[in-house]
């Protein structure tokens, strides 16, 4: 996971999400990355970000949330036709970041329930005619 939003944060891939994030330096704080794992369990908030390497973490964070982010909106462009899977994967193949498993099966259950919802909202409206 480290590897992933760290690589897809400094390839521009995955850097806007949506919200203002800082990381203070801290010479006798934690590294990024157990800082990062302190986050990602709760121990640590966005707005109380230190380490010793702030940029990593800063990285990090930026990637994490610009996912969650991004994964609604590459849902939403497919479901309506605006580009595909495949281009979107494709992005990140060419710079050569794999996407963890976690990450493609939630990618692909929050595309399904969207399907659904768009296949009953169209059976809905044509019942309606």
């Amino acid at each position: 996971m480290f590897e992933f939003f760290l690589k897809s944060y400094r390839s521009g891939l995955l850097t806007f999400c949506g919200s203002k994030v800082d990381v203070e330096f801290d010479s006798n704080g934690n590294e990024g990355k157990y800082c990062f794992r302190q986050y990602e369990n709760g121990e640590m908030k966005t707005g109380n970000l230190k380490s010793r390497h702030p940029n990593i973490l800063k990285g990090l964070v930026i990637g994490k949330k610009s996912f969650g982010l991004w994964v609604d909106q590459y849902t939403d462009g497919i479901n309506e036709w605006t580009f595909t899977k495949e281009e979107i994967f494709e992005e990140f193949h060419k710079r050569n970041i794999k996407i963890p498993e976690p990450f493609l099966r939630d990618f692909n259950n929050v595309l399904e329930r969207k399907r659904l919802k768009r296949i009953e909202e169209e059976i809905e409206r044509l019942k309606n005619k």
